[in-house]
């Protein structure tokens, strides 16, 4: 059996599992999937600009709130009961809108990151989480200031993505089983575009800017068009990822989305793989389920017990834990996770074209 055929019988058998699993899994389970597919769409936006174009970017939490936010103004229904903005437009319509949006912030922001680099762009960034909290906190008509928004249903023609029962096989669906499937498959589309992207032109333009920006631009390549048209693409993932991200939440509060979202962003494509769309997956898995696996067993482990109860908290002691897998990544895997030895017939068919940057080619410090 030759080597690309076993590779496409792996990833079809891999694709069988993942399809197969809302009918096994319990909610719980489905919940920290679309989460982490959330996350790993978010992260492939922030690997295209940070992995691939070498620009640090602190605001990608930022961007999630635009869509999230944006989809809840835009699906959601005016009135006096709520006191709250809504345009009461088509669900699939608003999430397209809420993408686009945070597109089209990311395009106002674009000049000052087609220009500027390295840490002088997070600092510049930066100012747009403080910016986006304010906001968020402040503006009680259109996100409901502290306490957050209720997040509309999905619904594409007529099929409601909330907790009203459909039944297949005998098996109930409601609503972490069809976001499961929405997940996946707004996953795959945005992992096989990011890799096109990559595989193509501008991915051999952004490689070449991010290595060597003056001779990027000897050879007639726009610099700062390209920065700032990649930083666009980034914020429109980041964007649709929270999109997918308040519909699994089904209420959208401001404390989410701080600075702490997008150092956990960053950390996701370190430990991951810079500049690799498997990389930005695998990473996303690792830094969003853990906090998920230590809360499901913290009776059960040793020193981590639930929030109030004395011990070390889930959540912070999944910090630890993907912090000091950031340090073991720079130190010993500079490519990631991603770069780990995998069997034969899996790294043919799951290598990346782009190659990886590492801490030498890097204009940023990871």
């Amino acid at each position: 059996m030759s080597e690309r055929l076993t590779s496409r019988l792996g990833w079809l058998l891999g694709g069988v599992v993942l399809l197969a699993m809302p009918f096994y899994l319990e909610r719980f389970w489905l919940q920290a999937g679309v989460f982490a597919m959330a996350a790993a769409i978010g992260a492939i936006g922030l690997n295209l600009l940070t992995g691939s174009a070498g620009q640090l970017s602190l605001a990608h939490a930022f961007f999630l709130a635009v869509g999230a936010y944006g989809y809840c103004v835009f699906a959601g229904d005016s009135g006096s009961a709520t006191g709250l903005t809504g345009w009461g437009l088509p669900p699939v319509l608003a999430a397209v809108l809420a993408v686009a949006l945070a597109g089209a912030v990311g395009g106002l922001f674009s000049p000052i990151a087609g220009r500027v680099r390295g840490p002088y762009l997070g600092i510049a960034t930066l100012a747009l989480i403080f910016i986006g909290q304010h906001v968020l906190l402040n503006a009680h008509d259109l996100t409901g200031g502290f306490n957050g928004r209720a997040v509309p249903p999905l619904s594409v023609f007529g099929f409601a993505f909330d907790d009203s029962a459909t039944v297949v096989a005998g098996v109930p669906f409601r609503s972490m089983e069809k976001l499961w499937y929405l997940g996946l498959a707004l996953l795959a589309a945005g992992a096989l575009f990011a890799r096109g992207v990559l595989r193509g032109r501008p991915g051999r333009a952004i490689n070449a800017i991010r290595d060597h920006q003056t001779a990027a631009g000897v050879i007639g390549i726009p610099v700062a068009r390209t920065r700032g048209a990649i930083f666009v693409l980034s914020s429109m993932y980041a964007g649709l990822a929270g999109v997918l991200l308040a519909l699994a939440f089904q209420h959208a509060v401001p404390g989410y989305f701080g600075i702490v979202l997008s150092l956990e962003y960053l950390a996701m494509i370190v430990i991951g793989g810079l500049g690799t769309v498997s990389g930005a997956v695998i990473g996303a898995a690792f830094v969003t389920l853990i906090p998920q696996v230590l809360t499901k067993y913290s009776e059960s482990l040793p020193l981590v017990s639930a929030p109030g109860t004395g011990g070390v908290a889930p959540g912070e002691a999944s910090r630890y834990l993907y912090g000091a897998a950031v340090v073991a990544a720079v130190l010993f895997l500079p490519g990631g996770l991603a770069r780990l030895p995998v069997p034969r017939w899996a790294r043919k068919g799951a290598r990346d074209k782009a190659p990886a940057p590492t801490s030498r080619n890097m204009e940023v410090s990871t």
